[in-house]
């Protein structure tokens, strides 16, 4: 018996046995906690439909070529500030990043370049670089981008370097 089959399959029904009870009873956290779901699901429904059809859009019209020649092996320091700018200007966070990074790679973008984009889909959005700024200031986003951005490409080169002779690859879905 898979034990992560049976505690996933357990915890949807019990967080909503968990609300329905505090609703029942007043449990002001439990309710909060609802509303904050709820919340969550509503904000991602609006998002991840339309970024999955760019995603797939992006699939059907964007020539392996361009991808090999902008992000590819060959693409050198070019295909990282690419990776970041993609990136930068993604909505919709890891959630898209990672369908769109393994469209990448099945296009020919290197490693190198696909650790770039994710390392930055996590770190450098531009909507999320605004809300950072509003909240703590211009000087501390500037200082968090001049420390963050070299050790992304720092770390996306190295475990380029490391992983590529190994042939490693993003796995292909398993069920």
């Amino acid at each position: 018996m898979n034990v992560g089959k049976v505690a996933s399959g357990l915890f949807v029904p019990g967080f909503f046995c968990f609300v329905a009870l505090s609703y029942r009873y007043g449990f002001t956290p439990g309710v909060r906690t609802a509303e904050s779901a709820l919340s969550f699901v509503k904000e991602m429904a609006g998002i991840l439909p339309p970024a999955f059809v760019l995603v797939g859009l992006f699939e059907a019209w964007v020539k392996r070529e361009t991808v090999e020649k902008h992000l590819g092996r060959g693409s050198g320091i070019r295909g990282y500030l690419w990776a970041l700018v993609l990136a930068g200007s993604m909505v919709g966070g890891i959630y898209v990043a990672l369908p769109l990074c393994y469209s990448l790679q099945k296009k020919g973008a290197s490693l190198g370049v696909l650790f770039m984009f994710l390392n930055a889909a996590a770190v450098c959005r531009i909507p999320m670089t605004l809300f950072e700024m509003s909240f703590l200031g211009f000087r501390f986003t500037a200082v968090r981008y001049l420390v963050s951005l070299p050790l992304l490409a720092l770390t996306a080169w190295l475990m380029d370097h490391y992983l590529t002779p190994k042939g490693y690859r993003i796995a292909e879905g398993t069920r």
